[in-house]
Protein backbone atom coordinates (compact mmCIF):
# COMPACT_ATOMS: atom_id res chain seq x y z
CA UNK A 1 0.00 0.00 0.00
CA UNK A 2 1.37 3.87 -1.14
CA UNK A 3 1.17 6.04 2.31
CA UNK A 4 0.01 9.04 -0.41
CA UNK A 5 -1.27 8.39 -3.91
CA UNK A 6 -2.23 11.66 -5.40
CA UNK A 7 -3.66 12.16 -9.09
CA UNK A 8 -4.30 14.86 -11.09
CA UNK A 9 -4.36 17.43 -8.67
CA UNK A 10 -4.56 21.38 -9.27
CA UNK A 11 -4.89 24.29 -7.22
CA UNK A 12 -5.27 27.77 -7.97
CA UNK A 13 -5.05 30.99 -6.16
CA UNK A 14 -7.73 33.52 -7.73
CA UNK A 15 -5.75 33.40 -12.10
CA UNK A 16 -2.95 32.19 -10.55
CA UNK A 17 -2.04 28.01 -10.86
CA UNK A 18 0.04 26.46 -8.60
CA UNK A 19 -0.72 23.02 -9.12
CA UNK A 20 -1.50 22.12 -12.57
CA UNK A 21 -2.40 18.08 -12.65
CA UNK A 22 0.12 17.14 -10.41
CA UNK A 23 0.61 13.18 -9.92
CA UNK A 24 2.82 11.53 -6.81
CA UNK A 25 3.44 7.90 -5.22
CA UNK A 26 4.67 7.74 -1.70
CA UNK A 27 5.44 4.40 -0.17
CA UNK A 28 4.71 3.47 2.80
CA UNK A 29 8.02 3.35 4.42
CA UNK A 30 9.67 5.50 2.55
CA UNK A 31 11.64 8.83 3.12
CA UNK A 32 10.48 10.81 0.20
CA UNK A 33 12.47 13.61 -0.99
CA UNK A 34 9.96 16.32 -2.68
CA UNK A 35 12.24 19.09 -4.56
CA UNK A 36 11.39 21.99 -6.72
CA UNK A 37 12.83 25.65 -6.73
CA UNK A 38 10.62 28.28 -4.52
CA UNK A 39 7.27 28.68 -6.73
CA UNK A 40 7.11 24.79 -7.41
CA UNK A 41 4.09 24.04 -5.77
CA UNK A 42 5.81 22.40 -3.05
CA UNK A 43 4.35 23.89 -0.08
CA UNK A 44 0.65 23.46 -1.69
CA UNK A 45 1.50 19.98 -2.09
CA UNK A 46 2.50 19.39 1.48
CA UNK A 47 -0.42 21.97 2.66
CA UNK A 48 -3.41 20.03 0.54
CA UNK A 49 -2.63 16.93 1.90
CA UNK A 50 -2.58 18.14 5.78
CA UNK A 51 -6.02 19.53 5.43
CA UNK A 52 -4.70 23.10 5.66
CA UNK A 53 -6.03 23.94 1.59
CA UNK A 54 -8.61 22.58 -0.21
CA UNK A 55 -7.67 21.89 -3.94
CA UNK A 56 -9.52 23.02 -6.88
CA UNK A 57 -9.44 19.58 -8.81
CA UNK A 58 -7.90 15.88 -8.07
CA UNK A 59 -7.75 13.35 -6.03
CA UNK A 60 -5.14 12.49 -2.63
CA UNK A 61 -5.66 9.24 -0.94
CA UNK A 62 -3.60 8.28 1.95
CA UNK A 63 -3.15 4.73 2.81
CA UNK A 64 -5.72 3.67 0.22
CA UNK A 65 -8.28 6.06 1.67
CA UNK A 66 -9.56 9.82 0.91
CA UNK A 67 -7.54 12.41 2.61
CA UNK A 68 -10.82 13.72 4.28
CA UNK A 69 -10.98 9.98 6.51
CA UNK A 70 -11.22 11.11 10.02
CA UNK A 71 -9.29 7.79 10.33
CA UNK A 72 -6.55 8.75 8.26
CA UNK A 73 -6.07 12.22 8.92
CA UNK A 74 -5.52 11.12 12.63
CA UNK A 75 -2.38 9.15 11.11
CA UNK A 76 -0.67 12.62 9.88
CA UNK A 77 2.09 14.24 11.78
CA UNK A 78 3.15 17.71 10.38
CA UNK A 79 5.92 20.10 10.93
CA UNK A 80 5.23 23.08 7.90
CA UNK A 81 7.38 26.13 8.59
CA UNK A 82 8.04 26.54 12.36
CA UNK A 83 6.77 24.70 15.77
CA UNK A 84 4.02 26.55 17.44
CA UNK A 85 5.58 26.75 20.47
CA UNK A 86 5.23 29.32 23.73
CA UNK A 87 8.22 30.87 23.70
CA UNK A 88 8.22 31.01 27.66
CA UNK A 89 7.20 27.51 28.25
CA UNK A 90 9.30 24.79 28.82
CA UNK A 91 9.78 22.31 25.74
CA UNK A 92 8.33 19.45 28.13
CA UNK A 93 5.24 21.91 29.31
CA UNK A 94 4.75 22.96 24.97
CA UNK A 95 4.61 18.92 24.43
CA UNK A 96 2.18 18.71 27.09
CA UNK A 97 -0.30 21.27 25.58
CA UNK A 98 0.43 19.68 22.06
CA UNK A 99 -0.49 16.01 23.97
CA UNK A 100 -3.97 17.53 25.36
CA UNK A 101 -4.81 18.94 22.17
CA UNK A 102 -4.64 15.75 20.67
CA UNK A 103 -6.67 13.69 23.85
CA UNK A 104 -3.60 11.72 24.11
CA UNK A 105 -3.85 9.36 27.19
CA UNK A 106 -0.36 8.85 29.10
CA UNK A 107 0.14 12.20 28.08
CA UNK A 108 3.66 12.16 30.37
CA UNK A 109 4.74 8.54 28.67
CA UNK A 110 4.19 10.11 25.14
CA UNK A 111 5.97 13.29 26.08
CA UNK A 112 8.96 11.22 27.19
CA UNK A 113 8.86 8.48 24.92
CA UNK A 114 8.89 11.47 21.44
CA UNK A 115 11.84 13.26 23.45
CA UNK A 116 14.23 10.25 23.57
CA UNK A 117 13.09 9.77 19.68
CA UNK A 118 14.56 13.07 18.77
CA UNK A 119 17.53 12.98 21.16
CA UNK A 120 16.25 15.57 23.35
CA UNK A 121 15.37 14.08 26.65
CA UNK A 122 17.91 16.33 28.44
CA UNK A 123 16.72 19.31 27.37
CA UNK A 124 13.06 18.59 28.37
CA UNK A 125 13.58 21.80 30.73
CA UNK A 126 14.85 24.22 28.66
CA UNK A 127 12.65 27.62 27.57
CA UNK A 128 11.59 27.00 24.21
CA UNK A 129 12.93 30.51 23.11
CA UNK A 130 16.38 29.20 24.40
CA UNK A 131 16.73 26.59 22.51
CA UNK A 132 19.29 26.49 19.45
CA UNK A 133 17.38 25.88 15.77
CA UNK A 134 18.08 22.92 15.11
CA UNK A 135 16.89 22.07 18.90
CA UNK A 136 13.29 24.46 17.63
CA UNK A 137 13.23 22.26 14.43
CA UNK A 138 13.92 18.93 16.73
CA UNK A 139 11.03 20.16 18.96
CA UNK A 140 8.58 20.70 15.81
CA UNK A 141 9.31 17.01 14.98
CA UNK A 142 8.60 15.32 18.31
CA UNK A 143 5.23 17.66 18.14
CA UNK A 144 4.55 15.61 14.77
CA UNK A 145 5.02 12.35 16.37
CA UNK A 146 2.66 12.55 19.26
CA UNK A 147 -0.34 10.45 18.52
CA UNK A 148 1.78 7.66 17.23
CA UNK A 149 1.58 9.11 12.75
CA UNK A 150 2.44 6.75 10.47
CA UNK A 151 2.97 9.73 8.26
CA UNK A 152 4.65 13.05 8.76
CA UNK A 153 5.38 16.01 6.31
CA UNK A 154 8.51 17.79 7.20
CA UNK A 155 8.24 20.95 4.97
CA UNK A 156 12.02 22.35 5.16
CA UNK A 157 13.16 20.68 8.65
CA UNK A 158 17.20 21.15 7.84
CA UNK A 159 17.07 24.44 6.06
CA UNK A 160 19.43 26.71 8.59
CA UNK A 161 20.88 24.13 11.10
CA UNK A 162 24.73 23.38 11.45
CA UNK A 163 26.22 20.25 10.57
CA UNK A 164 26.31 18.95 13.95
CA UNK A 165 22.36 19.83 13.40
CA UNK A 166 21.61 18.23 10.29
CA UNK A 167 23.47 15.03 11.61
CA UNK A 168 21.30 14.24 14.53
CA UNK A 169 18.45 15.48 12.14
CA UNK A 170 19.21 12.62 9.59
CA UNK A 171 19.58 9.99 12.45
CA UNK A 172 16.31 10.97 13.57
CA UNK A 173 14.29 10.84 9.97
CA UNK A 174 16.40 7.40 9.85
CA UNK A 175 14.96 5.84 12.75
CA UNK A 176 11.42 7.11 12.64
CA UNK A 177 11.09 4.89 9.25
CA UNK A 178 13.81 2.45 9.09
CA UNK A 179 13.53 0.82 12.88
CA UNK A 180 9.58 2.47 13.32
CA UNK A 181 7.90 1.57 9.62
CA UNK A 182 6.63 5.50 9.29
CA UNK A 183 6.37 7.28 6.39
CA UNK A 184 8.45 10.80 5.75
CA UNK A 185 7.25 13.28 3.30
CA UNK A 186 9.95 15.44 3.30
CA UNK A 187 11.19 18.95 1.15
CA UNK A 188 14.23 20.95 1.64
CA UNK A 189 16.81 22.96 -1.10
CA UNK A 190 19.93 21.33 0.84
CA UNK A 191 19.74 18.47 -1.79
CA UNK A 192 23.16 17.27 -0.46
CA UNK A 193 21.12 16.31 2.88
CA UNK A 194 18.73 14.91 1.37
CA UNK A 195 20.38 12.56 -0.84
CA UNK A 196 22.19 10.81 2.51
CA UNK A 197 18.94 9.70 3.48
CA UNK A 198 15.93 9.30 0.99
CA UNK A 199 14.73 6.40 -0.58
CA UNK A 200 12.58 7.51 -3.11
CA UNK A 201 12.36 11.49 -4.88
CA UNK A 202 9.56 13.41 -6.44
CA UNK A 203 11.06 16.48 -8.66
CA UNK A 204 8.34 19.27 -9.20
CA UNK A 205 8.35 21.96 -11.45
CA UNK A 206 5.48 24.65 -12.75
CA UNK A 207 3.35 22.96 -10.33
CA UNK A 208 4.03 19.57 -12.39
CA UNK A 209 5.48 16.26 -11.43
CA UNK A 210 8.54 15.96 -14.09
CA UNK A 211 10.41 12.74 -12.44
CA UNK A 212 9.31 10.35 -9.60
CA UNK A 213 12.49 7.65 -9.01
CA UNK A 214 14.14 5.83 -6.06
CA UNK A 215 17.33 6.06 -4.79
CA UNK A 216 18.38 3.20 -6.75
CA UNK A 217 17.19 4.72 -10.06
CA UNK A 218 18.94 7.69 -9.29
CA UNK A 219 22.02 6.23 -8.81
CA UNK A 220 21.33 4.30 -11.98
CA UNK A 221 21.09 7.60 -13.81
CA UNK A 222 23.82 9.72 -12.36
CA UNK A 223 26.97 8.74 -14.90
CA UNK A 224 30.94 8.45 -13.13
CA UNK A 225 33.41 10.52 -14.43
CA UNK A 226 36.76 10.54 -14.04
CA UNK A 227 37.96 14.18 -12.47
CA UNK A 228 41.73 15.15 -12.79
CA UNK A 229 43.89 17.95 -12.33
CA UNK A 230 46.78 18.58 -14.32
CA UNK A 231 49.91 20.94 -14.16
CA UNK A 232 48.80 22.70 -17.20
CA UNK A 233 45.18 22.68 -17.29
CA UNK A 234 44.84 23.99 -20.57
CA UNK A 235 46.31 22.41 -22.59
CA UNK A 236 45.52 19.24 -20.76
CA UNK A 237 41.48 20.15 -21.61
CA UNK A 238 42.76 20.82 -25.58
CA UNK A 239 44.42 17.46 -25.64
CA UNK A 240 41.46 15.38 -23.84
CA UNK A 241 39.21 16.98 -26.22
CA UNK A 242 41.03 15.63 -29.03
CA UNK A 243 40.43 11.70 -27.45
CA UNK A 244 37.18 11.57 -25.56
CA UNK A 245 33.50 12.25 -26.71
CA UNK A 246 32.95 14.29 -23.53
CA UNK A 247 35.04 16.87 -21.32
CA UNK A 248 34.10 19.58 -19.69
CA UNK A 249 35.47 22.18 -17.30
CA UNK A 250 34.60 22.04 -13.62
CA UNK A 251 35.19 25.79 -12.26
CA UNK A 252 34.85 25.51 -9.47
CA UNK A 253 36.77 23.15 -7.69
CA UNK A 254 39.51 23.59 -10.63
CA UNK A 255 39.19 19.90 -12.23
CA UNK A 256 38.59 18.85 -15.73
CA UNK A 257 35.98 15.89 -16.02
CA UNK A 258 36.01 13.08 -18.48
CA UNK A 259 32.70 11.34 -19.04
CA UNK A 260 33.71 8.32 -21.73
CA UNK A 261 33.97 4.93 -19.77
CA UNK A 262 37.49 4.47 -19.57
CA UNK A 263 39.62 3.53 -16.74
CA UNK A 264 41.10 7.12 -15.35
CA UNK A 265 44.71 5.39 -15.92
CA UNK A 266 44.25 5.38 -19.72
CA UNK A 267 43.38 9.62 -19.21
CA UNK A 268 46.60 10.00 -17.10
CA UNK A 269 48.72 7.61 -19.49
CA UNK A 270 47.09 9.72 -22.67
CA UNK A 271 48.13 12.95 -21.18
CA UNK A 272 51.86 11.63 -19.74
CA UNK A 273 52.58 10.45 -23.41
CA UNK A 274 51.63 13.93 -24.58
CA UNK A 275 54.10 15.62 -21.85
CA UNK A 276 51.20 16.75 -19.52
CA UNK A 277 51.43 15.21 -15.96
CA UNK A 278 48.52 14.51 -14.14
CA UNK A 279 48.83 15.54 -10.53
CA UNK A 280 45.73 14.44 -8.96
CA UNK A 281 42.90 11.93 -10.83
CA UNK A 282 40.21 10.34 -8.96
CA UNK A 283 36.68 8.42 -10.46
CA UNK A 284 33.10 10.50 -9.17
CA UNK A 285 29.98 10.12 -8.97
CA UNK A 286 27.46 13.38 -10.10
CA UNK A 287 25.54 14.30 -7.40
CA UNK A 288 21.51 14.87 -6.66
CA UNK A 289 22.66 17.94 -6.88
CA UNK A 290 23.66 18.11 -10.34
CA UNK A 291 21.55 15.92 -11.41
CA UNK A 292 18.83 17.97 -10.69
CA UNK A 293 20.45 21.14 -12.19
CA UNK A 294 20.77 19.50 -14.93
CA UNK A 295 17.03 17.90 -15.00
CA UNK A 296 15.66 21.74 -14.66
CA UNK A 297 18.29 23.08 -17.71
CA UNK A 298 16.91 20.15 -19.90
CA UNK A 299 20.50 18.39 -20.18
CA UNK A 300 18.38 14.99 -18.52
CA UNK A 301 15.32 13.90 -20.14
CA UNK A 302 12.10 14.11 -18.11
Amino acid sequence: MNAIEIRNLSKHFGAKQALAGLDMTVPQGAIYGFIGENGSGKSTTEKIICGLLLPSGGSVKLFGKDYTDGDVRAKIGVLIEQPGCFPNYSVWNNLLLQAANLGIQNAEEEVRKVLKIVRMEGSASNKFKNCSLGMKQRIGIAMALLGDPALLVLDEPINGLDADGMRIMREVLVDITRNQGRTVLISSHILSELEKIATHYGIIRGGKMIREMTAEELDADCPVFIALRAENMELAETLLRRRFLRVEKDEERGLLRVYDRVPPEDAARYLYELGVTVSEIFTQKISLEEYYTSLMHGEVRA
